[in-house]
């Protein structure tokens, strides 16, 4: 399982022309889920993202965690991260849960989310169209 974080200052995600989620400060998190995720993984990697230390404290050190800044999440599918594309000009997506799989921990990561912080989240598999403004820019790989 993947997290892609990114310190936003505000973050939004549209469908069809309307907005399903929008956060100020916190982190945009765009999740990937792999064949042979589970729960497990989705809990862990939850658990790292609302601890991640990726905001500044008062010398200017990244010591803090989207909790410790009163920050929030706001989460998006993204089954393009786990896209094999070590070889060739296009990526591969064997790699990727199948989407019932992934949905359901997408479900399950957000929930657990919610235990630590404020969670909003996109749309599952819809064509999503995603704003951020990027504070640093500050951007994170987590894999579990």
């Amino acid at each position: 399982m993947i997290a892609l974080i990114q310190r936003v200052s505000e973050a939004s995600v549209k469908v069809d022309n309307e907005i399903v989620g929008e956060i100020e400060k916190g982190l945009l998190v765009l999740l990937g889920v792999e064949k042979g995720d589970d729960e497990a993984k989705a809990r862990r990697l939850a658990e790292r993202v609302s601890t991640y230390r990726v905001f500044e404290d008062e010398q200017g050190k990244m010591n803090l965690n989207v909790q410790q800044v009163n920050g929030e999440l706001l989460v998006v599918s993204q089954f393009t991260l786990p896209a094999d594309t070590k070889k060739g000009t296009r990526a591969g997506f064997s790699r990727g849960a199948d989407p019932a799989d992934a949905n359901n921990l997408y479900e399950f990561f957000s929930d657990q989310c919610r235990h630590y912080l404020p969670t909003k989240n996109g749309v599952f598999a819809a064509d999503m169209k995603v704003s951020l403004v990027n504070d640093g820019p500050v951007t994170f790989w987590l894999q579990v």
